[in-house]
């Protein structure tokens, strides 16, 4: 649908809003807390969600059962708002109007009642371990995100912000573990080194020239100690460069020992490459026996399966394990818009059917590796496509692949997309949900930046808004 009046301009329209979100959000709460239950107790227990047998159905609304009242209020109120293509592009100065005249406290309530609510696990760690054990009872593993990243321009001076990531990453680490088995984190690099050196370590990595210098042997060596004299980089590019690497080498070996997944975001495509190579770096530094460091892969662009292609023949090199994070992306919008001022050739695939050819070309890639050796190869399947998630089952089945071997999982957002989720889980697959967490005013902007960079996956949730109206519309009733 779209908008018929103009966002910011409109008081009336401003003010409707608020109070429709105030509203609901005082509403209390029907979640029952589980105070001072660690999260490994809430592992071992018996889940709510009963394994299903047969094909998987994602047009059952009744895997809602397992949500609370509030959840599934607050779930339409929220995904009726995103299917508004103008709220969500002005969303960050209606936030900033909204918290100008509710105040910051009750602008934070507002919000934990609704956006922040929705999306984010919380911001102390009872609130996340709350938040863990109950989707776990549901059959749903956390895969905790520190919404932390940088980019171009926006690099800092000095190596404070950077070292005071690495210890927000290392506690990410340590909640993840105690997360209960088979624990994962997302882990962005540029929190932990500039987003400009990134760029330019890309570029030198498609100057042939260079390449040859920027080896991923080179970077484990300076991981380990040695000094980074790179002729191409600056002397102070150089000293970032050393730190920054260590710094992962350091939360890498910290997950290891840990026995936690470390799960590397993309970012842009043009610092891409060097993301790639740094986190190939820490797979041989980590992945000996076990795939404890994975890397992700746009399948939105058009040189993905290449790239993927090109890992795998370095990996089988090094002789370590691979993980794989599969995606289709999100930052077609910004690509397109720097290709065209840029004057390069788009990188993006040239329609929705391309990119789901190429996300399948790459799934099948990486199952076909798993069915002949499932410890060396591990891979998540990151898709709201229930198209992609239903070929993947079904591949795996031809494949004789155990779905609770940890060698394929399924995975989405936190708050969007719940009925594969909650449906995957039934079945007995192994399923995460992204799960940022932090405080109100640290993680909204992260949120206003993945809506927008989004925003055709949110317009795209008409079929979970309507099996959310009729499992409301089931409990008004009173039906079973």
């Amino acid at each position: 649908m779209r908008c018929s009046r103009r966002v910011g301009q409109n008081k009336e329209f401003n003010m409707t809003l608020l109070c429709r979100c105030f509203r609901l959000a005082s509403r209390p709460s029907q979640v029952v807390r589980a105070i001072g239950q660690t999260c490994r107790a809430s592992a071992t227990q018996r889940p709510l969600a009963q394994e299903l047998e047969g094909p998987l159905n994602f047009s059952d609304g009744k895997v809602f059962k397992l949500k609370s009242g509030w959840e599934v209020v607050r779930g339409l109120l929220i995904f009726r708002m995103c299917s508004f293509p103008t709220l969500v592009k002005h969303s960050e100065k209606l936030m900033s109007l909204s918290r100008r005249l509710l105040g910051r406290r009750l602008f934070e309530l507002v919000m934990r009642w609704s956006v922040y609510g929705q999306f984010v696990a919380g911001e102390t760690i009872p609130e996340i371990k709350d938040s863990i054990s109950r989707l776990r009872k549901m059959g749903i593993r956390p895969m905790l995100a520190v919404p932390i990243e940088e980019d171009l321009g926006e690099s800092k001076s000095g190596e404070r912000w950077y070292e005071l990531n690495e210890e927000v990453m290392r506690d990410c680490v340590n909640l993840s573990a105690a997360g209960g088995d088979q624990p994962m984190m997302q882990l962005k690099i540029t929190a932990l080194m500039s987003a400009d050196l990134c760029k330019r370590l890309s570029a030198c990595l498609s100057d042939p020239s260079l390449e040859r210098d920027l080896s991923v042997q080179r970077i484990v060596s300076v991981m380990e100690g040695e000094d980074s004299a790179f002729p191409f980089l600056s002397e102070e590019q150089n000293l970032h460069l050393q730190n920054a690497v260590r710094r992962l080498s350091r939360i890498g070996k910290h997950a290891r020992a840990s026995r936690v997944c470390v799960l590397v975001d993309a970012e842009y495509t043009y610092m891409n490459p060097a993301l790639s190579l740094v986190t190939m770096a820490m797979m041989a530094q980590c992945n000996e026996s076990e795939p404890w460091i994975w890397n992700t892969y746009q399948c939105y662009l058009t040189e993905t399966f290449s790239n993927l292609s090109h890992d795998l023949e370095v990996i089988q090199r090094l002789g370590v394990c691979f993980g794989v994070k599969l995606v289709r992306g999100a930052y077609m919008d910004k690509e397109r818009r720097l290709a065209r001022e840029k004057g390069y050739s788009d990188p993006i695939q040239p329609d929705w059917e391309a990119t789901n050819k190429s996300y399948q070309r790459a799934l099948d890639k990486m199952l076909d590796l798993i069915g002949k050796d499932g410890k060396s190869y591990n891979l998540i399947i990151a898709s709201h496509n229930e198209n992609s998630v239903l070929h993947a089952t079904r591949r795996m089945a031809e494949l004789d692949i155990d779905k609770n071997s940890g060698a394929v999982c399924f995975g989405q957002l936190l708050g969007m997309c719940d009925h594969v989720s909650l449906t995957l889980g039934q079945a007995g697959y192994l399923v995460y949900k992204s799960i940022p967490y932090g405080s109100v005013n640290s993680v909204l902007p992260y949120l206003v930046r993945r809506a927008q960079e989004n925003q055709s996956v949110l317009q795209g949730i008409r079929k979970e808004r309507e099996l959310l109206r009729r499992e409301l519309r089931r409990r008004l009733l009173g039906r079973r």
